[in-house]
């Protein structure tokens, strides 16, 4: 079992290889549920309707590279 401690502020980091083991980027959102007990955390996909209009772009891009972007970031978060 890994382990880690918590703050005083309630923070708590999760172990880099259980990160790595469930995709967990600087940024991600995770969620917790209790279950019997347990402390379940679980990360949590990103609607993309949360972060329409964050970033602005400084100029377009074309189709096929939206695709290939897309698709790359579709392999990460299938962690192949």
């Amino acid at each position: 079992m890994l382990s880690s401690s918590v703050t005083t502020k309630g923070q708590v980091t999760i172990p880099a290889e259980l990160r790595a083991r469930l995709g967990i980027q600087p940024g991600d959102r995770v969620g917790f549920t209790e279950d019997e007990g347990r402390l379940v955390l679980q990360r949590q996909e990103t609607a993309i309707t949360s972060v329409f209009g964050l970033v602005k772009a400084k100029h377009g891009v074309d189709l096929e590279l939206m695709n290939t972007t897309t698709a790359s970031g579709w392999k990460r978060r299938a962690g192949t």
